[in-house]
């Protein structure tokens, strides 16, 4: 989910279009207003060009062409999975998105597992399968939508990636 960072883009030329070096995907809901923006801060102090969401960039419940392109130019991915991630459709077209990405071009994505266990994400156990049970009913007529979403949770999460607790 995304909103441009105070940091400029970086560019291979002046006149490049901009790359950003992280996208960052995470819930809001969960992780706006402590994980990610810790996170977030420590990317932008050591001039990392970060793209992270901006809640007035949603129009609507369908991912943007602006934010499809934010994760189509950005060189790396940091995905933060918690309680909530999976009962937004948003994020999990954002990580469709990213998980296309790190196929096709060879992108880094490092999971970050904020407060739930990754068997949890690659399995969609606990409050994943609870958003899964939702989501097929919601989007009965799109099977293979609710498909990807979860073929790319189970690929993401295999990757090597962190878990992190609140008290640590």
């Amino acid at each position: 989910m995304a909103s441009t960072s105070s940091q400029t883009p970086s560019s291979s030329a002046p006149n490049s279009t901009p790359r950003w070096d992280v996208f960052l995907s995470f819930r809001g809901l969960d992780t706006r207003h402590n994980f990610t923006s810790h996170l977030y801060a420590a990317l932008d102090r050591h001039g990392v060009g970060t793209f992270k969401d901006d809640p007035e960039l949603r129009s609507g419940e369908v991912i943007s062409d602006a934010l499809l392109m934010a994760i189509r130019k950005s060189r790396s991915y940091i995905v933060v999975f918690s309680e909530n991630y999976a009962s937004s459709p948003w994020c999990l077209d954002e990580l469709v998105e990213i998980n296309n990405c790190r196929e096709t071009f060879s992108r880094l994505v490092v999971p970050v597992f904020y407060n739930i266990d990754p068997k949890d994400v690659r399995h969609q156990t606990g409050s994943f399968k609870d958003a899964f049970k939702k989501h097929e009913i919601r989007f009965s007529g799109d099977v293979e939508k609710v498909n990807k979403w979860r073929l790319a949770l189970t690929e993401v999460a295999n990757l090597s990636g962190k878990h992190v607790s609140e008290n640590r």
